[in-house]
């Protein structure tokens, strides 16, 4: 099996980080790999993490304002 046969469906910036830390991914979930990545190299993790925010950032404030707007779905369900 070739190697982009093993790496479907993973997140092509987790395969770029093990692969420069030189580590193997066969057989790994995409999950399993974030994991690893999170334990070996916490700090690509957060660099990956604050680059989505920024990417998200416009989305993300679109969602508060209307949550804020409307309220969530499940308001009608608190009892408090």
């Amino acid at each position: 099996m070739d190697a982009p046969e093993l790496d479907r469906g993973i997140d092509p910036e987790l395969l770029a980080q093990a692969e420069r830390l030189g580590m193997s991914v066969a057989g790994m979930s995409e999950t399993q790999l974030r994991l690893h990545l999170q334990k070996v190299d916490p700090a690509g993790g957060e660099a990956r993490a604050r680059r989505w925010a920024e990417e998200n950032a416009e989305a993300i404030a679109e969602h508060n304002e209307r949550i804020a707007r409307r309220g969530l779905i499940s308001d009608h369900f608190r009892r408090w």
